[in-house]
């Protein structure tokens, strides 16, 4: 079974579905270039090969389309043109899945997307793959019929494996760390988190702490207990991890997160905004922490007071929700996934 994604820019996680998918089938993707401001450095097994986009105009990319000879190929949405022409010349001749991570909104401009998909997408793409409820919403008006999610899931192995290695010493004393991970941009809300969390040193002072990773065009704001990391590779975030406690990702605008499943799976509890698609799965209210609406500061600030009011034991307990919630999706699932849309087409 040879497997092509026609991928925009790799992560971690997603080579590492790749690589339980690599022990059934032929895995092949086509990706874009590595983002500057995350230039992750990735390992893979020599199962999976790996194309540069870049390196291609479009008639050695089709010519390598037709070498690799796939028996199905997989697509992120409809943003690179190339990779549609590419799809579209293998429509009903093997399944070609389009994967979405769009919510739903009905403004529109995804009303005007809606009808344009009947006349586009549904002749180019025979299944959707998106990770949760917002964008089944979103494909299925567009008239897709085979719809499946889970699309995006993490090293589910990796952070499971953190969990259980910190438990001990977090159960003992649980670290008094606010934990942001993403990129430092003003659509990532994390300008929010810092105010919120400045403000609160003042109106209630405490011993916690705040903790963030990333890089990006927002100056690091400076403060005595806020700590930045700068951009971190994910092979060098553990020990960060077992120093730090609870989760925070204030994003304004985030389709899903993957980030949310790796620190629900390593222990976290954590405070998302109501915009991260990722809470509808891994974020249960009071259960394991707390959600806020994006741009209301106070209501962040009272969510990260809420915390900070829990003692050990309460905190723990959200700990072990957080790690059980995680389970529900793995590479192994996600790669059961890829071989029943294979099954599925050939069934007709």
């Amino acid at each position: 079974m040879k497997v092509l994604f026609l991928y925009t820019e790799l992560a971690d996680y997603f080579l590492k579905c790749c690589e339980e998918l690599s022990q059934n089938a032929e895995v092949h993707i086509i990706r874009w270039e590595v983002n500057k401001e995350a230039p992750f450095q990735f390992e893979h097994s020599a199962k999976i090969k790996i194309y540069d986009k870049a390196n291609y105009n479009f008639e050695q990319l089709k010519n390598l389309v037709v070498e690799i000879n796939a028996c199905i190929i997989f697509c992120s949405g409809w943003v690179d043109k190339d990779y549609l022409k590419l799809t579209k010349s293998y429509f009903k001749k093997i399944p070609t899945v389009m994967s979405c991570d769009t919510h739903w909104r009905g403004d529109i401009k995804q009303c005007l997307a809606v009808i344009l998909s009947r006349i586009f997408l549904l002749r180019t793409f025979s299944a959707a793959w998106v990770p949760g409820k917002a964008q089944f919403r979103y494909v299925k008006k567009m008239g897709f019929k085979k719809i499946k999610t889970g699309f995006y899931c993490c090293d589910l192995k990796k952070f499971n494996t953190v969990y259980e290695k910190t438990k001990p010493e977090k159960e003992k004393k649980f670290p008094k760390r606010f934990l942001y991970v993403g990129r430092y941009y003003d659509f990532k809300g994390v300008g929010d988190l810092w105010q919120a969390f400045i403000e609160l040193q003042i109106e209630m002072p405490n011993d916690w702490e705040l903790w963030c990773l990333g890089a990006g065009s927002l100056a690091p704001v400076q403060h005595e207990k806020i700590k930045h990391f700068g951009f971190v590779q994910p092979k060098d975030l553990e020990p960060i991890m077992e120093k730090s406690g609870v989760f925070v990702l204030p994003s304004r605008f985030e389709p899903w997160a993957v980030v949310v499943q790796e620190y629900a799976a390593a222990g976290f509890p954590m405070i998302l905004s109501n915009a991260v698609g990722a809470k509808e799965v891994f974020l249960q209210k009071g259960k394991n922490g707390f959600s806020f609406q994006t741009h209301n500061i106070l209501e962040l600030k009272t969510q990260l007071k809420n915390i900070i009011k829990l003692n050990d034991k309460e905190l723990n307990l959200m700990s072990q929700h957080s790690h059980g919630l995680a389970q529900q999706n793995s590479p192994e699932k996600w790669a059961a996934s890829v071989v029943e849309f294979y099954k599925e087409f050939n069934a007709k």
